[in-house]
């Protein structure tokens, strides 16, 4: 959410936001709109003063009892009215999308993210090397016809050692957050919908989300939903500050919008799996914690020994909610390419102001505070294990890393 202050203050600044994000915001109508429902507060505030004296006089002044049904009546049809204006002028400010950072590159989608650095050797292979779709059927680790059979196309297994991977890469992922000062969580896998319009993900996001019926709930697309609004309508100390949270969780995601993408393989699903980076901070250490969560990511590719590439994601690729944002891509032999596996975004105060979560300094400073969110890993992660290690025979080299926790070093078709 916007600072109301500042769209008051500068409304010329807001409008050019909402233009280079290609946010088509009506800002006149929100303008006014807060103007005509503070004009009513304070005529209202106003008459329940004059009712609250009135009603200490109507002993005395007999007058005084008709003047005080008078203003019940009035204030009985601009108090509801009040609160319909209220509510409008929520729904209104709810599509404004965060002040962009100066320093994000233009462009409109994601062919137009700027490289920042490519770290790790591609390597050259010998023979032409598979997709990890032919991998997944080859060693028999990924099943997407059964999961199209028990569930729908996008819903997809790993099973035998291609699970066994995928457990420990997620569990060794949340053993080397700990190490860094992560509190690692388990989390609902599902919120409200003001948990979802707190994080940004409504009304921004609505089609991309699995709503269940019946119910205020909605199925998570990722767990940065549940960790940051864990602190909703609280006042943080700020000695505490920052705070790291983890959790490992599936996401649900309807990926509506990606007809045309590339989709071959489990690589742009309905279900995923990942370990998500959160931080809670001061405004003026979000940068320093966008840049260490950042640092996270690369060290647990290249720990994996995955090659990757760094970029600092457009205007048009990124969305509403956030500030500044960073893509890690993974190379794919397969693919012949880079593809995002992560990405990382500093939301500033837009998610707090959303869900009240504020801080407090020992001088009695308030302020809201500032969240990072970034991945940590995900299923994404472990098809570029398959395909960046794979062997001639189509067998596939454990990552030296992963291997106390899978119990093995390789993983070979099924004889």
């Amino acid at each position: 959410m916007i600072d109301i202050k500042l769209l008051r203050d500068n409304p010329e600044f807001i409008k050019k936001n909402c233009e280079v994000r290609g946010a088509k915001v009506d800002v006149d109508a929100i303008v006014a709109l807060d103007k005509e429902m503070r004009e009513l507060t304070v005529k209202t505030e106003t008459m329940r003063s004059d009712r609250n004296r009135l009603s200490k006089e109507c002993k005395d002044k007999p007058e005084a009892r008709d003047q005080v049904k008078k203003i019940k009546e009035e204030l009985a049809l601009l108090e509801p009215k009040l609160v319909e204006m209220q509510k409008q002028l929520d729904a209104m400010m709810g599509w404004l999308p965060n002040i962009i950072s100066p320093e994000t590159p233009a462009g409109k989608d994601d062919t137009e993210n700027k490289e920042i650095r490519q770290v790790g050797e591609v390597r050259k292979f010998s023979f032409k090397p598979k997709d990890h779709q032919e991998l997944g059927d080859l060693l028999g680790v990924i099943d997407a016809p059964r999961g199209v059979k028990v569930a729908k196309s996008g819903f997809y297994y790993w099973k035998g050692k291609g699970a066994q991977l995928c457990n420990a890469m997620f569990f060794w992922t949340q053993m080397e957050l700990i190490k860094k000062g992560f509190t690692s969580f388990i989390t609902p896998c599902c919120a409200k919908e003001r948990t979802l319009f707190g994080t940004g993900y409504l009304p921004f996001f609505a089609d991309q989300t699995f709503k269940i019926e019946k119910e205020d709930l909605a199925l998570i697309g990722t767990s940065e939903q549940t960790l940051v609004a864990f602190h909703t309508d609280e006042t943080l100390n700020a000695s505490t500050l920052p705070l790291r949270y983890t959790a490992f969780s599936p996401c649900f995601r309807t990926e509506a919008g990606s007809y045309g993408k590339a989709t071959k393989g489990i690589f742009r699903v309905h279900q995923f799996h990942k370990v998500e980076q959160i931080i809670f901070c001061l405004p003026e250490e979000s940068e320093k914690y966008h840049q260490e969560c950042l640092v996270n990511e690369e060290f647990l590719l290249q720990k994996l020994g995955i090659p990757y590439r760094v970029v600092d994601v457009c205007l048009g690729d990124m969305g509403a909610p956030g500030y500044r944002k960073y893509d890690t891509e993974a190379w794919f032999p397969g693919f012949g390419g880079y593809r995002e596996v992560t990405s990382n975004t500093n939301l500033t105060d837009f998610q707090a102001r959303r869900l009240n979560i504020k801080y407090k300094k020992d001088d009695g400073t308030k302020g809201f505070v500032h969240t990072i969110s970034a991945t940590a890993v995900t299923d994404r992660v472990a098809i570029a294990i398959l395909e960046n290690f794979q062997q001639e025979d189509g067998s596939v080299i454990v990552p030296e890393v992963l291997r106390p926790f899978t119990g093995f070093d390789r993983i070979e078709a099924p004889k």
